[in-house]
């Protein structure tokens, strides 16, 4: 049994909001993010949900966020069930901050179009799918409450004053700070951080990271062994991350423009699915995957998230 998604009315509960994936309660000052096995892609969520896929996400970003603290303070307290984690309330900044170190994905996208700059940013010439930047670059977008997000420049964020100049430069040195961090994780365990996105707030003024970290639904990873042969053979690299996913939607003529029809995905497609997320969070984080317990699973979290509010407020 998957999670498409819950309802639950948790006591002293004074909000509800339901994203692409998550189901967020709002407790006090506390979020209580409930990872459900939705996935989305080209800004759609897909009409089945994927088994595990939660428990994956929930459970890989857990990990990160614990492995990046040192660098700057997260919003997370605890993951008292396997597909929740609970934390503190931020003020979100209206921007994903995108860094990549490979030309792929979107960027390749517009590289491969003829594009040459990307969010004010200059791409060097002759480049080919998957080659490596000099340098990581941040190619942010905007966060949008429903549509697509739109990439913007730096000039633009500070000309928009979505966010003041001493604080973009905060931003973008933990943005590089964490994806080097991600790197350096990444090919201890024969993989390479392509690109990823990393999304921040404001608690008590100090900028806090906010939601998902290194996760296949926000990263894009290649197999380190054999990558720069396949570079030079002009093979495309492997990849553990949700993109063969977007792939097999564009082989069935969706990309989630108007008057396209979301194709339906077979179950055979959907447990490959869940086994190459579960993959990919083994190979990742070097932790084996235990598949939680989804027989009355919607029981289990809210017990599990009750349980961990009286523990918080046990005369409340």
């Amino acid at each position: 049994m998957a999670i498409f998604q819950t309802d639950f009315k948790f006591p002293n509960q004074t909000g509800f909001y339901r994203g692409k994936v998550r189901d967020v309660y709002y407790i006090g000052d506390l979020l209580v993010m409930v990872a459900s096995d939705r996935i989305s892609a080209f800004d759609h969520v897909l009409p089945a949900p994927i088994p595990y896929k939660g428990q994956v996400l929930n459970q890989t970003a857990g990990h990160f966020l614990e492995e990046t603290c040192d660098i700057v303070p997260n919003w997370l307290i605890a993951q008292p069930d396997p597909n929740v984690s609970i934390g503190h309330m931020c003020e979100p900044i209206k921007l994903e901050m995108v860094v990549r170190g490979y030309l792929a994905g979107h960027a390749w996208r517009v590289y491969r179009d003829g594009g040459r700059m990307l969010c004010g940013i200059a791409l060097p010439e002759g480049m080919k799918e998957g080659d490596q930047f000099p340098t990581p670059i941040i190619t942010p977008a905007t966060k949008a409450e429903e549509g697509h997000d739109e990439d913007i420049s730096a000039e633009q964020i500070l000309e928009q004053e979505i966010v003041d100049e001493p604080t973009w430069q905060q931003l973008s040195a933990c943005t590089l700070e964490l994806f080097q961090r991600g790197t350096k994780m990444a090919r201890q365990r024969g993989l390479r951080l392509v690109d990823t996105k990393y999304e921040f707030g404001l608690k008590d003024e100090v900028i806090t990271l906010i939601d998902e970290i290194h996760t296949p639904d926000s990263s894009r990873y290649y197999f380190d062994e054999g990558y720069s042969e396949r570079q030079e053979k002009g093979e495309r690299q492997p990849q553990l991350s949700k993109e063969f996913v977007r792939e097999w939607l564009m082989e069935n003529n969706f990309q989630g423009l108007e008057g396209q029809h979301m194709p339906e995905m077979p179950d055979s497609f959907s447990r490959q699915v869940t086994d190459r997320y579960i993959e990919l969070y083994e190979t990742i984080t070097g932790i084996s995957f235990e598949r939680g317990d989804m027989q009355n699973v919607q029981e289990r979290i809210e017990n599990n998230v009750l349980g961990f509010l009286k523990e918080l407020a046990p005369n409340s």
